[in-house]
């Protein structure tokens, strides 16, 4: 190859001249093999809060470097990050539990497990660099070891460590927590970063069990849940954003049963069954309050775990409801395949001795979710609760039911 530099990539006139020079030298062949560019950089070049800091500060964003005025600070604190509620709640079990220990791949800050580190040190806590394949290796070691790890790792980086999860972990049933942060879409950080497919490529895997936080309560009691469980690996994913702030967080978590979920609100009338797994929770509430507009009373559940499923759940659901939609931050393949498996498997949807149950699934479209912000992103894959409204009622009247539907009433189109 032919090497050029190394030159000053935070000077961009230099920059921008060097690459036309480059790509000038091949169109003329006078350079007729590949190109080695060395350039050097400097993080946060110009601004000095970026280049002290190592682990953030990593892009710029509007109005970043503004003086504060008072009017820029809010009346009240906003709710804590869910990073901050996740940590916490380790930081707890950690202080009953000597056994626990926490691993990241180089975001100790942006995992949480930096707060687990001001706590107990380097000797229960290790940064592994940016090798998520290694830290989840590592972390099988130290389960077989008679440790409890927790493997905290963003969604969209434990892809990287996929190998490591089936043979080194799951393969020989070591029970290494996996806390999946950003998981479901992520605003600013964009398609690389949105946790859109864990579900799907941990769902398959066996002996393995998987929980989704609705809310920070269910956070807590889902922390001290999977560090009780020592027989299986675990997985919980939770996502990016702050706590919602009008819950009490539960001083004594509870140890939630694996395979059972919840009702969170209970229809009157058999209609419609809405089945959410994960932060979808609230906005199927708000589509189950839309729907009474049309005199639909749903039925909200939320599974809380997606292997093992909740089977008696679903079963009933089906039983006792015409329609039922699952509502999902992942894409195909996951929850809602689970959940399908036990329709068919239990006969739900054979339409023998009773009228067929009319089956719906909400999940990420098959494609990619550019940056935005997060409400608008939900919008555009058309999980929010207008979207799920006109889901409930497509799916409603594909089951025979009529509805009476007022023309002042916004409901996005199915």
């Amino acid at each position: 190859f032919y090497y050029v530099g190394p030159i000053d990539g935070n000077n961009m006139e230099t920059l921008v001249e060097v690459l036309k020079n480059i790509k000038q030298q091949h169109e003329d062949g006078r350079i007729n093999k590949p190109v080695f560019l060395h350039i050097k950089t400097k993080k946060g070049n110009g601004y000095e809060p970026a280049q002290r800091a190592s682990d953030k500060l990593h892009a710029v964003k509007p109005k970043f470097n503004l003086p504060k005025t008072a009017s820029d600070t809010p009346q009240t604190p906003p709710p804590p990050p869910l990073t901050k509620v996740f940590a916490d709640a380790l930081v707890k079990e950690a202080e009953a539990d000597d056994k626990i220990c926490a691993i990241t791949a180089a975001m100790p800050g942006g995992t949480g497990i930096g707060i687990f580190e001001k706590r107990f040190g380097p000797e229960r806590t290790f940064d592994v660099g940016i090798a998520e394949q290694h830290a989840v290796t590592f972390a099988a070691g130290l389960a077989a070891g008679g440790l409890k790890p927790f493997c905290s790792i963003y969604s969209t980086f434990l892809q990287r460590g996929y190998d490591q999860l089936v043979h080194d972990v799951a393969l020989q049933k070591l029970p290494v927590r996996f806390i999946l942060d950003r998981a479901g879409l992520v605003g600013e950080d964009g398609p690389t970063h949105g946790g859109t497919f864990d579900l799907s490529f941990m769902g398959c895997i066996p002996d393995m069990l998987i929980c989704a936080s609705a809310d920070e309560a269910e956070l807590v009691n889902m922390v001290h849940t999977i560090a009780k469980i020592d027989d299986y690996p675990t997985a919980l994913r939770y996502p990016r954003g702050n706590a919602y702030g009008d819950l009490e967080l539960p001083s004594e978590p509870r140890f939630l049963e694996p395979g059972k979920g919840r009702i969170s609100r209970e229809g009157r009338d058999g209609t419609i069954a809405i089945l959410s797994v994960g932060s979808r929770l609230r906005e199927c509430l708000k589509a189950a309050e839309r729907l009474e507009q049309f005199g639909i009373s749903a039925t909200v559940a939320d599974a809380r775990w997606v292997k093992p499923l909740d089977e008696k759940l679903v079963s009933w659901l089906a039983k006792d409801h015409k329609a039922m939609i699952t509502v999902e931050e992942n894409s195909i393949g996951g929850f809602s395949a689970q959940v399908q498996q036990s329709l068919l498997e239990g006969g739900h949807l054979d339409g023998i001795d009773r009228t067929p149950l009319v089956f719906r699934s909400m999940m990420f479209p098959d494609r990619w979710i550019d940056h935005n912000k997060p409400e608008l992103q939900y919008d555009d894959a058309e999980l929010n609760a207008s979207h799920i409204v006109a889901k409930a009622l497509a799916a409603l009247s594909r089951a025979g039911v009529k509805v009476d539907a007022r023309d002042d009433l916004q409901v996005a189109r199915p």
